[in-house]
């Protein structure tokens, strides 16, 4: 799928938090109103749901349902560690 994507470092971080808490590596994107800006962002570990639009990278998915995707096409959920 090329509407969203997971980077590999991503894919590494959401791998091992899941191995941590023994659930599947599945990271569920979802986008709520609210926030400053109008929206809120939601990542949780959750299984794939039907209609789910699923990104792959390393055997770890990122699913997103089809309203949220429409905020967040063309994006990449990525994780970045610094002090910054």
């Amino acid at each position: 799928m090329t509407d969203i994507s997971l980077t590999p470092n991503a894919a590494r971080r959401v791998a091992w938090i899941a191995e941590l808490l023994s659930k599947p590596a599945v990271l569920r994107l979802a986008v709520d109103g609210g926030g400053c800006a109008g929206f809120t962002y939601k990542f949780e570990l959750a299984d794939e749901e039907t209609g789910d639009a699923v990104a792959e990278t390393d055997g770890v998915k990122l699913v997103v349902d089809p309203v949220s995707l429409d905020l967040v096409r063309g994006s990449a959920v990525d994780f970045v560690e610094d002090l910054g």
